[in-house]
């Protein structure tokens, strides 16, 4: 087995700045903004703010630097949406700590081409979601835990290579703070001194949990982790720096959430079909804005492509606080092989995306699908649906050649000499088709079809009613 371990030293505060960059940030120990401070940005840190700080002290080097309370719940969602995220490089995924993930990355290596492929990989992902992270790997759960805290970057792959590699650790990386002074007391300063003493009498002044976290670490006591399950439904809200007055400047944080939820959604085998977005402002009630897909997709660039054209049509009354996506209907989507040359499969989805953005360009109402219908009039040989349905035609077809392009009325021709005239004289080169039918209903037609030419050079699509006034009417055009 090989254990990757994530520690997110900077988790507190990131969890306010992810929203986009606004100015100096700090984070207080405490949940009010009175205590010291416990964390802080670059940009704070360069006008001299320091963690251990009060906040009036750090007031007095930077005017403008903005404080948050702690906030445990906060950081604690987060990283369950991390591990969720994660989920899509390993099915074994472990929260390890207030700030600690494991991922048993050992079944997952051949998928990923390496060791080396799937650490960029994974932290390429995280830099995207905005969380910066510190990483290692290790035969053992625990040894890796014990390199990320100590900043050691490993990447022990070998159960042989661990011994000698745990022996450099300092003490203080053991669970037990007692144990750790009571060893700086004996002399001994890291794992290796520590596993030189005699193990009786350390049992007996330390305890044998001390030497039972050596051991696990070690690899000689079995150590299993609770797994992590990804939820069914993706949900996050991420909390924006500063109110953003503008729908334009919400897609930095949409890029955020959508790196989440697509992770998710590999990680579950799942498509977003339908996507909510929750807008929540200070002092009016929350806009709310849907997005329905045709098909399933977890793109995101493709995503945000869509949220960009419907955010260019949203006017926010008021600026927008805070940010929510939930993903409220999924569908499963497997994994496809992706073909060198195009192919039918990659023209249905460039059609499907064009039509995705065309409806939130357009708006859902404005765009529409034909399904074909069982009747022989061409009026009543179709009906409109959701672009989505593929619903087969309950009939076939009516015989004979049809137009693509349909008048929504058919336009009435004038006649001269037995000749019926559109632009000029029209020659008639095919016909007659004879339709008659609709006996049953309000609109029974008689008409005889004929393929005509103009003097454009056009082919029309018209027919002559039967009755006592018979007439010419223009149905469509093929050309």
């Amino acid at each position: 087995m090989l254990w990757l371990a994530l520690h997110l030293p900077h988790l507190a505060l990131e969890v306010h700045a992810r929203g986009g960059i606004s100015g100096p940030l700090a984070v207080t120990e405490n949940a009010t903004t009175k205590g010291r401070l416990l964390l802080c940005d670059a940009t704070a840190h360069a006008c001299g703010v320091r963690p251990g700080m009060t906040a009036a002290s750090a007031w007095a080097l930077c005017a403008n630097l903005k404080i948050m309370p702690r906030a445990p719940l906060a950081e604690c969602h987060a990283l369950e949406r991390i591990a969720a995220w994660a989920c899509q490089f390993t099915s074994q995924v472990s929260i390890a700590g207030a700030a600690e993930l494991l991922l048993e990355i050992g079944g997952s290596l051949a998928l990923f081409g390496g060791i080396a492929p799937i650490r960029t990989k994974i932290g390429h992902g995280l830099q995207q979601l905005g969380y910066s992270y510190r990483m290692a790997c290790a035969p053992t759960p625990l040894a890796a835990q014990w390199f990320v805290r100590t900043g050691i970057s490993a990447c022990l792959d070998h159960p042989e290579n661990l011994s000698r590699a745990l022996n450099g650790l300092p003490v203080q990386v053991l669970q037990s703070t007692e144990a750790a002074l009571a060893l700086e007391r004996f002399g001994s300063r890291t794992i290796g001194d520590c596993r030189q003493l005699p193990r009786d009498g350390l049992a007996q002044r330390l305890g044998q949990e001390a030497l039972d976290e050596i051991d696990r670490a070690l690899g000689k006591l079995p150590d299993p982790r609770p797994l992590f399950k990804p939820p069914r439904i993706f949900s996050s809200t991420l909390t924006l720096p500063a109110p953003a007055e503008h729908a334009a400047a919400l897609l930095f944080a949409a890029r955020r959430l959508y790196a989440e939820m697509c992770g998710h959604l590999v990680a579950t085998g799942q498509g977003a079909q339908r996507l909510e977005f929750t807008f929540y402002h200070e002092r009016r009630q929350r806009t709310r804005l849907a997005l329905n897909l045709v098909a399933a997709s977890r793109d995101p660039e493709h995503l945000l492509a869509l949220l960009r054209e419907r955010l260019a049509a949203l006017q926010l009354t008021q600026p927008a606080t805070a940010i929510r996506l939930v993903c409220t209907q999924q569908q499963a989507l497997a994994a496809e092989n992706q073909p060198l040359l195009p192919n039918s499969r990659t023209r249905t989805e460039a059609g499907i995306r064009l039509l995705e953005k065309l409806q939130a360009r357009l708006g859902t109402a404005a765009i529409c699908g034909l399904r074909l219908f069982a009747d022989h009039r061409p009026e009543q040989a179709w009906r409109a649906c959701a672009p989505e349905e593929r619903t087969a035609p309950s009939a076939s077809p009516a015989p004979g050649e049809r137009p693509l392009w349909l008048l929504q009325c058919p336009r009435a021709l004038h006649e001269q000499g037995a000749v019926p005239h559109c632009d000029g004289p029209l020659t008639l080169l095919a016909g007659p088709e004879r339709i008659e039918t609709g006996w049953w209903d309000d609109h029974a037609v008689v008409r005889d079809y004929f393929i005509a030419r103009n003097q454009a050079q056009a082919l029309l699509w018209i027919y002559r009613e039967h009755g006592m006034r018979a007439r010419w009417f223009l149905q469509g055009f093929f050309s």
